[in-house]
């Protein structure tokens, strides 16, 4: 007959005294070594969650953003991209992550969005993330590619009618800023069109050259080579004001859709009870970051605005664009289930 295997070694009986003296060291080893590690930090490379794959404007701003934070915090800033499910793929495994300081997420309004489209998700914004600092913002393109005949808004509209349910917009994901921003085109129209979701800007930019998909509401960033070297046709902006990256193309308000109005922001985010002294210094260390002349200049260029808002500031911004594109998500019908 088997027996179970036991260990077979003698229990260690220890006295009240000894307890005691066992505990009290290990509680005065515990606290200072904690402390410590925090006014340390960093001393190990530092991981960006991206909640998009290479080559979408999150991942070029979470690149510029990297670099420099690697540059003044003297360790690695290894860029982790989790692409899928309109950001929420990346949202739910870093918000997981221990709230150390060592797991960094670049969360954008997708992350406002989808409880809007989502029935559940592995997280709670609000709730399961601590806010640093807004990184930059961005207005969204109407981009058409080069077969479709139409060269503004009105022309788009009545190509579309002409052509029911023949008309794809890309976007980088369900739930993405991309998909929200084309929702709300099509309800604004009132036309048929289907969206056709990817894992990020960058491939769904290569089907939209490429033919398979005629237009997308996307990104300065991501848009702007591609309009530049007349890849892909520039219709409208989607903010309330028109960029200066592109000052001969109207807004979408301007072309008709009054009232239309999104802009694309990115905020650097860190999991629940990172220790308060570590978000503040991050912050600090991205308005540094920010305020350096290399990044003004590439922002300026991709139509990108540096953000300037601290901890509390940001945690009530996106409280109210929680709100604001919960509503718009809802009441355009679209789903990402």
């Amino acid at each position: 007959m088997k027996h179970p295997i036991t260990n077979t070694r003698p229990p260690i009986f220890r006295s009240g005294l000894t307890t005691l003296l066992f505990a009290t060291a290990a509680s005065f080893a515990t606290a200072p070594a904690a402390a410590a590690d925090t006014a340390a930090w960093p001393t190990k490379p530092i991981t960006l969650v991206v909640p998009f794959v290479a080559g979408g404007t999150t991942d070029i701003v979470a690149r510029t953003l990297g670099q420099k934070l690697s540059e003044a915090l003297k360790q690695p800033v290894i860029i982790d991209n989790r692409g899928g499910a309109g950001g929420t793929v990346g949202a739910g495994i870093a918000s997981k992550a221990p709230p150390d300081g060592y797991t960094l997420f670049l969360a954008t309004i997708a992350h406002a969005i989808a409880p809007g489209l989502y029935k559940r998700l592995p997280y709670d914004f609000q709730r399961d993330f601590a806010p640093v600092a807004l990184v930059a913002s961005t207005p969204n393109v109407l981009i058409v590619n080069e077969k479709v005949p139409a060269k503004t808004v009105a022309e788009l509209v009545a190509y579309i009618r002409a052509n029911p349910g023949k008309v794809n917009f890309g976007s980088a994901g369900n739930g993405s800023t991309e998909h929200i921003s084309g929702e709300l085109f099509r309800s604004m129209t009132h036309t048929d069109i289907t969206h056709v979701p990817y894992k990020g800007g960058a491939p769904m930019m290569a089907d939209l050259m490429g033919g398979q998909i005629q237009m997308a509401i996307e990104t300065s960033p991501s848009a702007s080579p591609h309009i530049r070297a007349g890849k892909v046709r520039a219709l409208a902006v989607t903010t309330k004001a028109r960029s200066p990256a592109y000052p001969g193309v109207p807004t979408l308000d301007e072309a008709g859709l009054k009232g239309y109005d999104m802009t694309t922001w990115f905020a650097l985010m860190a999991p629940r009870g990172t220790p308060p002294e570590l978000v503040q210094r991050l912050n600090a260390e991205v308005a540094r970051a920010l305020q350096q002349p290399d990044v003004a200049k590439r922002f300026e260029e991709q139509g990108v605005t540096a953000g300037q808002m601290k901890p509390a500031e940001l945690a009530t911004f996106i409280g109210s664009e929680t709100t604001k594109w919960v509503k718009v998500a809802k009441d355009s019908g679209a789903t990402a289930e």
